[in-house]
């Protein structure tokens, strides 16, 4: 059977689409109830009302990189629901295609901030909010991109490694009472994704020995999984989610 999230409480960070909905919906279907973040409100609003309505979920916009916005949204979240046992750090962003070298300074900046310190910072702020105290898991969301080299996405590729590594770090860091771990996923149909495989889907698929590009549930409960007690025994760790791509042979 799947572990139940009954009266447990996350924090989904990007989640008004793609993979951090797919993980929200997941949840809320598992019992919890969830606290989800973007930028934008309108999409936020829609996304509430998708998993049920304030019941089962809240929203706070805001950009994941705010201090702001971070205290906001766990704030709001124990003020509503009581308690946070789970954090889900989805968002990331690449806004630049090209030569590693090529990068523009502040966009690097940028890219490190988002895809590395927001997710310090929000597993400091629920960790000083409740589980420190109380216990709880943490997913970071990374890629496969930082696994290998990644042609023309190397920053983001480097920042997923980074990723990567402050989970190992984390997880080494703030056991037994706070699991830390990551899901590391290939290419998901998504709009953040697009312009990997649009007007290309089934040659991409192809190198996939699954066959397939990802779906958002196919993250989903890699994560759900990773956070609950199923994995009561795994933290630092890396789960990589990729169809089989990187097993060889595929781009």
């Amino acid at each position: 059977m799947a572990p139940s999230f009954k009266d447990r409480v996350a924090v989904v960070t990007g989640a008004s689409r793609g993979i951090g909905l797919g993980i929200a919906r997941e949840l809320v279907e598992r019992g919890a109830r969830v606290c989800i973040t973007a930028r934008n409100p309108e999409p936020l609003a829609e996304a509430v009302r998708e998993l049920g309505g304030p019941d089962h979920a809240i929203a706070v916009a805001g950009k994941s990189d705010d201090p702001a916005h971070q205290a906001e949204a766990v704030a709001r979240t124990v003020e509503q629901f009581g308690r946070l046992d789970h954090l889900v750090n989805n968002t990331g962003i690449n806004p630049v295609f090209g030569s590693l070298l090529d990068v523009d300074q502040a966009a690097a900046a940028k890219i490190l901030g988002v895809n590395v310190l927001a997710p310090l910072a929000w597993i400091r702020l629920a960790r000083d909010a409740w589980m420190g105290e109380h216990g709880g898991s943490v997913v970071n969301v990374a890629s496969i991109a930082g696994i290998r080299a990644s042609l023309g996405i190397g920053m983001y590729g480097v920042s997923k490694a980074a990723l990567m590594r402050v989970t190992t770090e984390l997880g080494a860091e703030l056991g037994p009472s706070i699991r830390v771990n990551a899901v590391a996923p290939a290419v998901v149909k998504t709009r953040f994704a697009e312009a990997l495989y649009e007007g290309r889907e089934e040659q991409v698929s192809a190198a996939y020995p699954m066959k397939r590009l990802g779906v958002p549930q196919d993250v989903a409960g890699a994560v759900a999984f990773l956070l609950s007690e199923d994995s009561a025994w795994i933290t630092g760790q890396t789960l990589v989610v990729d169809g089989g791509i990187t097993l060889g042979g595929g781009l």
